[in-house]
């Protein structure tokens, strides 16, 4: 049967535009920022930043896998080098210049023709004529003997040069080999001719040896691509833990090609990254949007959300930039400490999903980001698990021992099979994981005591130390007002007791309830349970309006009390609200008396407590609780039936009087609140024997009498 709502006219909460436009704020606020984390520089693996060439490294780099790439810094290297290796290429001998060069022979010769015969020109005239020659050096013996020659010498001379000039100028001459060519020449003269004139030939061919044969940039060009491309490509192979870089290294090119393969850097950030960025981060959001779209309830905690928010960001932004480039550190890193904060100022469900949006983004394009995904979220989950509602501070170390175990879970399933992995390796991550999960839990202790003073927030271990004996308030309570505190004392175990059966938070109920009437110890004659039997009663001395007062007033005195001993707002909400708008019945009563029933004469806002209406299920319990309390220490029902008739009629009172329309109880958690009331009262308020008067001399004979037979003496 589904549960009603005490109050049918309850409506969902509506929020206002301004707060509509705050909520879309923090949302759109919280995402650029994410998405800003995710591609900052401090954030992202880029080599122009963490790695370039020319940096000396600090550490070594081992290799965390076998890895085979084909390296296109070493494949272009060795094709360089074959390139380098290919000698230049030099054209075919060009015939063009050959002609040319037998034709400045034939002219020559036929010029020494011309000064052989001039009959009028003595030797010396002569020799200065053949001296001027242009393109052709020979020394002056050399023309003197040429002149010299008989007529069938120089002709064999003349006919020998142009042989062998033709002979020579046929293969191929280069500007670099052409003394070689000119030494060449002698070997070439006919063994025929004497060696004055084989010396003449030699000495007049080697003055018209020229080059031809010149270098092609094309042809080169040509073969030292033939050459590059055959060259295969160079492939470089590492094997697990080899050394990548030594440290002190400087950094060159193919190191850095080789951290690049391995993704221990990256090349510099282009658009694919900020589009992969945007797009994780906008789906991670858009769920926790969802989430709390089929929550709505947790969308009116303002405060609380905020803080959230900011601790999202907050763990975010300290996540991306210590854990990058690491390889324990991910592990180490606390992100189910965000997971415990927020179950334990927030809500547990609400935890479970920022945990999973946290882990995703934290490792976005980190090596094993799905592993470590996985290892953050199952972490978060089980900490939030066994975490529930924590009331003692070992139960968030229990938690964080759950942290441990499923993040050890998670390495052991993902990395074990891997056969790259080594075990040392592998024990240091579950030695990590281990840490992990006590910094979790030392984190959220520690950060729950100071955020929850800063923002109000109550949290499991305030409420420890408020429910110890020893604290000021409760030691002025107990010394001033016994009876008020041992009727908070029964309070507190009602209500707790009764939240226990409906789900509520029991250990706030309880020291609400301890807590609830601190205000009597200002004054505590006023309150029938601090006044001792036959004393004097001083309401019987004020008027009815005078004594509602002093009734209504511890109230306010015990929200003075609670501030000045630094009470989370929580409990002073117990204080405010455990007797809501009620009025004071017998002070009431008592006026209406005097004014002869005319309800007239009587202002009932002097006798109504100013409240505020209990707001959550907690305070309302307190309020049902003292109410039932005080009906059955006053009319003591003597059966079972009587009891259940009055519990039933606070309850009733109460509901009808309209105290409960603002908090979440439905009638089936009163129904079940009555039945915790009514067997916790029978307890407490059961009946109890009559013992018969007897006299002096009986009862000091009862009392002379062992309770237990002596035993017989010792042997």
């Amino acid at each position: 049967m589904q549960k009603k709502p005490i109050s049918s006219q309850r409506k969902e909460p509506r929020w206002s535009t301004r707060k509509r436009v705050f909520l879309w704020t923090l949302w759109a606020a919280c995402l650029t920022i994410s998405i800003a984390a995710l591609v900052m520089p401090f954030s992202t693996r880029q080599a122009s930043l963490r790695a370039q060439v020319g940096d000396v490294v600090s550490q070594d780099i081992v290799a965390p896998r076998t890895l085979n790439y084909q390296s296109a810094v070493y494949t272009e290297r060795d094709r360089s080098q074959a390139a380098d290796a290919v000698a230049p290429v030099y054209g075919a001998p060009d015939a063009n210049v050959a002609r040319q060069q037998l034709e400045h022979l034939r002219s020559a010769v036929e010029f020494i023709d011309s000064v052989r015969a001039d009959s009028y020109a003595t030797l010396e005239q002569k020799i200065g004529d053949l001296s001027a020659l242009q393109n052709v050096s020979i020394g002056r013996e050399s023309i003197q003997a040429i002149l010299l020659l008989s007529d069938s010498a120089w002709q064999n001379v003349r006919q020998e040069a142009i042989v062998v000039l033709e002979q020579i100028m046929r293969s191929s001459i280069r500007q670099s080999r052409l003394d070689e060519a000119r030494n060449s020449v002698p070997a070439l003269v006919s063994l025929s001719l004497p060696q004055d004139q084989a010396t003449l030939v030699s000495e007049l061919v080697a003055a018209f040896v020229a080059p031809n044969s010149f270098y092609s940039e094309a042809l080169t060009q040509t073969a030292r691509d033939e050459a590059s491309a055959a060259v295969p490509p160079a492939v470089r192979t590492f094997v697990t833990n080899e050394i990548i870089v030594s440290r002190g290294q400087v950094l060159n090119e193919a190191d850095l090609e080789a951290l690049q393969q391995f993704g221990l850097v990256q090349p510099e950030t282009g658009w694919q990254n900020y589009v992969g960025a945007v797009a994780v981060a906008v789906v991670a959001f858009a769920l926790a949007a969802l989430f709390l779209r089929f929550r709505p309830q947790l969308l009116d905690k303002v405060r609380e959300l905020t803080l959230v928010a900011t601790l999202f960001v907050a763990f975010l932004l300290v996540a991306r930039f210590v854990i990058v480039d690491r390889t324990v550190m991910p592990y180490l890193f606390p992100v189910a400490g965000f997971g415990l904060l927020v179950a334990t100022l927030y809500s547990s469900q609400a935890a479970m999903i920022f945990s999973l949006v946290l882990g995703l983004l934290a490792a976005y394009n980190l090596p094993n980001a799905f592993d470590l995904t996985l290892y953050y979220f199952f972490g978060s989950v089980f900490g939030i698990l066994f975490l529930k509602r924590a009331q003692r501070v070992m139960t968030y170390f229990w938690a964080g021992a759950a942290v441990m175990v499923a993040g050890a879970a998670v390495l052991i399933a993902y990395r074990l099979p891997l056969a790259s992995t080594d075990i040392v390796g592998l024990l240091t991550l579950l030695g990590a994981a281990g840490l992990n999960g006590f910094f979790s839990a030392s984190l959220t202790i520690v950060l729950q005591l100071f955020l929850a003073q800063w923002l109000g927030l109550t949290t499991t271990v305030q409420l420890m130390e408020l429910a110890r004996p020893d604290h000021p308030l409760l030691q002025f309570i107990m010394r001033r007002a016994p009876g008020t505190y041992q009727h908070s004392l029964l309070i507190a175990n009602l209500a707790e007791q009764a939240a226990e059966a409906i789900g509520a938070d029991a250990l706030l109920t309880r020291i609400g309830s301890l807590y609830h009437d601190a205000g009597k110890a200002r004054q505590p004659h006023f309150f029938i349970e601090n006044q001792v039997t036959g004393a004097p009663n001083p309401h019987e001395d004020l008027s009815p309006t005078e004594s509602a007062q002093h009734i209504i007033r511890h109230v306010p005195d015990g929200v003075e009390l609670a501030h000045k001993h630094r009470l989370p707002q929580r409990i002073i909400d117990f204080i405010k609200e455990h007797h809501g708008t009620l009025v004071t019945r017998f002070q009431y009563a008592r006026a209406l008396e005097a004014a002869g029933g005319d309800e007239s004469k009587i202002n009932i806002q002097d006798f109504r407590y100013d409240g505020p209406r209990p707001q959550s299920r907690e305070t309302a319990l307190v309020m049902l609780a003292d109410g039932c309390e005080a009906r059955t220490r006053a009319e003591r029902p003597k059966t079972n039936e009587e009891l259940a008739a009055l519990v039933k009629s606070v309850i009733d009172s109460r509901l009808n009087n309209g105290q409960l329309d603002n908090t979440t109880l439905t009638m089936h958690d009163l129904a079940v609140v009555a039945e915790t009331f009514v067997a916790g009262l029978r307890g407490v308020y059961h009946p109890r024997l009559v013992y018969p008067d007897l006299d002096e001399k009986t009862l000091n004979a009862l009392d002379a009498q062992p309770s237990i037979k002596s035993l017989p003496p010792k042997q």
